[in-house]
């Protein structure tokens, strides 16, 4: 076989069954390949290059399996690299292939080169151009192993056209190195949690990168101890925790930002102290010691000095910890229920809307979703104030179950995200929380949800402005508006129709109900346009790089208009 041939070989190996891409001139002996064969591989045609990365940055975080995109080379590698490098920020594991202008072009400035190595280097966990045939075995081999063991993170393989003709006649392999799982010493990290008085346990992505929930529930359990999630550790403590204080950060709780300004110990595990999550740090956590556990040895101590630090395998150390837990349990019981109280009284309160005509509010909307929702509801978001207030007042049952960009804020992640959550879970129901800025970004999606007939749910929660743009403008530069507008959006149901996708808009708090039911039972897909007020603002909210104990809080009295467009 060619090597393109074997490319997907090596896929069907490693049990990839759905990849995302977009031909052109140097891939296309890939394409070849797939069409002379029953590779066994389902390839989804996206219709822009952003897409196939967010596609399969959205089927890996809803499969636990690493997500394959491909294109061609020049602006089909270049339009990838948001999307990988969105999947980088947040540690996915994702195969990104490329095709590259013919080996004896590259350097010349041929028609549609791109050095995308050197383009590529600050958001890739590693990249390769393969010079040889003979080492696509070992190329394809490593790509996977690095993709996804250790912190996660996409791999990108660029090949040029001569090569991936050429057959390969002495393969190279590549033995992938043992993974060691050591015993872990947890002698001092148990000493340190005995001897606090106020511990909390502190989550983040780490927890489903590692697929381990179960172990981490099961420490909760053991340790009943109050705890907050990151944005993207959402999900990890299950629904029914009840120590468990929600989001922590720039739009956390209060009761979340309290308990961690009031702890004097603080376990951090899978996280990376992002500075959404902690404000200002050198008030972070002011009067705790702090346990870093992460999968990176890098990001131990990078941002916060730390008393005690491990690389571990999570499989190996929350069982131990349990264990020790369950043999002598915490006695915190004073600093759990002051918690709780916190939780109970400065949690998020989403006010429902009581007035039949009153206009929708985002919180009271994204609760009533929630409520009505199947079991087993994935939820893909994009960026802005609806994915605050989707991390707010959404319940999730399990991380995998909440797709978000994090690290990078991506807007137009949301729907190419579903659609390979919805291609990862062809059974399940898949929901597109967008805004109408968000949404037009990779609007063009909408063929590939007509193209595959997908049963994809898309809310559009529309204010006709950059809504937290604007909000920022309003709080921390005056109230002086630029450049957010977005009054002249298109008739969105018009736009769905046109791929004969139905839609249905609603304007009212006594229309909520039965919009949302309606999209839910409909055998397909379909379009929910949510007219929100334009002024309407997330809350709590910390200033950008000032300390989370600084929350400002929803002015008691609001006068701001909560008018809204249909």
């Amino acid at each position: 076989m060619n090597a393109a041939q074997h490319i997907l070989h090596a896929l069907r190996q490693h049990q990839v069954d759905t990849v995302f891409g977009y031909p052109g001139g140097c891939i296309m002996p890939l394409y070849d390949a797939l069409a002379m064969e029953d590779s066994g591989v389902r390839h989804i045609l996206c219709r822009h290059e952003q897409a196939c990365a967010l596609a399969a940055d959205g089927y890996a975080r809803a499969s636990g399996k690493p997500g394959v995109c491909i294109a061609t080379s020049g602006p089909g590698a270049t339009n990838l690299v948001t999307g990988v490098a969105n999947a980088h920020r947040d540690s996915i594991p994702m195969i990104v292939i490329t095709g590259q202008v013919p080996s004896a072009l590259i350097g010349t400035d041929a028609f549609q080169e791109t050095d995308m190595l050197g383009m590529t280097l600050g958001i890739v966990k590693h990249s390769m151009l393969v010079t040889d045939a003979n080492e696509m075995p070992a190329v394809m081999a490593e790509a996977f192993h690095l993709a996804t063991t250790g912190r996660p993170g996409p791999v990108w393989i660029d090949i040029p056209k001569d090569v991936l003709l050429t057959e390969v006649d002495v393969p190279r392999t590549f033995d992938a190195p043992a993974l060691m799982s050591p015993q872990q010493d947890i002698a001092e990290l148990m000493s340190m949690l005995r001897e606090a008085e106020r511990p909390l346990l502190y989550s983040g992505g780490g927890i489903r990168l590692a697929n381990a929930e179960t172990a981490f529930r099961a420490l909760c359990e053991a340790a009943a101890m109050p705890g907050v999630v990151t944005l993207q550790g959402i999900g990890n403590p299950g629904l029914n925790n009840p120590d468990n204080l929600g989001m922590l950060g720039m739009h956390g709780s209060r009761a979340a930002n309290r308990a961690v300004e009031n702890c004097d110990l603080l376990l951090v595990i899978g996280a990376r102290l992002d500075d959404r999550a902690t404000g200002k740090i050198a008030t972070f956590a002011p009067k705790a010691r702090i346990i870093h556990i992460d999968a990176d040895h890098a990001e131990l101590g990078k941002l916060r000095p730390t008393d005690l630090t491990m690389t571990a395998d999570l499989h190996c150390l929350l069982p131990a910890i349990t264990q020790a837990l369950r043999e002598q349990p915490l006695a915190i019981e004073p600093w759990r229920q002051q918690c709780r109280n916190w939780h109970t009284t400065q949690g998020f309160q989403a006010a429902m809307n009581q007035a039949a005509e009153a206009p929708i509010t985002g919180p009271a909307f994204i609760r009533q979703l929630a409520q009505l929702a199947p079991a087993g509801t994935t939820v893909a978001c994009d960026v802005g104030q609806h994915q605050m207030w989707v991390a707010q007042y959404y319940e999730f049952d399990h991380p995998r179950r909440h797709l978000t960009s994090g690290g990078l804020g991506t807007m137009g992640f949301g729907l190419p995200a579903a659609i390979g959550a919805q291609f990862a879970r062809p059974d399940q129901p898949v929901i597109n929380i967008t805004g109408d800025g968000s949404f037009m970004m990779n609007v063009q999606e909408l063929a590939t949800i007509k193209r595959y007939s997908l049963p994809l749910k898309i809310i559009i929660m529309d204010n006709q402005c950059l809504g937290m743009v604007r909000q920022q403008q309003e709080l921390f530069y005056d109230n002086r508006e630029s450049e957010i507008e977005l009054n002249d959006n298109p008739d969105f149901l018009t736009l769905a129709r046109a791929f004969d996708i139905p839609a249905l808009s609603i304007t009212s708090a006594n229309q909520m109900r039965r919009g949302i039911e309606t999209i839910l039972a409909y055998d397909g897909p379909m379009l929910l346009h949510v007219a929100i007020p334009r002024l309407d603002n997330v809350w709590p909210i910390v200033k950008p790089g000032g300390s989370n104990s600084d929350m400002i809080e929803e002015p008691k009295t609001n006068t701001q208009s909560r008018e809204c467009i249909a």
